[in-house]
């Protein structure tokens, strides 16, 4: 069992992993299918300088895995659960945002 001190690390990797626009599309893309880095560059439309330093900050959040394929590596979610994790948050934040259940939401624009 975690501790709550566990608990709270690994939703703060989670929450770093998705705090950047990019590493949320890697993540989507990857929900879909494993992929090698030219072909998510080329789908993402991002250099792969670029990508290659959210795939590290992924990887190091331990959100997806590198799999040496030959002489190539290709990248796939750390655990297929993630996929669903990611449907998940997608749904409930429209979910909650079609509600405005904030009071401060329509003064603030906080939510």
């Amino acid at each position: 069992m975690l501790t709550l001190a566990a608990d709270i690390e690994v939703l703060a990797r989670f929450g770093r992993a998705l705090a950047d626009p990019i590493r949320c599309r890697i993540l989507l893309a990857l929900r879909e299918a494993p992929a090698h880095p030219a072909d998510l560059a080329d789908a993402l439309e991002i250099s792969r300088t670029r990508l290659s330093n959210h795939l590290a900050c992924l990887r190091d959040c331990g959100l997806v895995v590198a799999v040496p394929i030959g002489r190539r590596t290709r990248y796939e979610l750390a655990d297929e659960r993630l996929g669903h994790a990611l449907d998940d948050l997608r749904t409930a934040v429209v979910a909650v945002e079609a509600d405005k259940t904030c009071p401060d939401a329509e003064t603030k624009g906080c939510c």
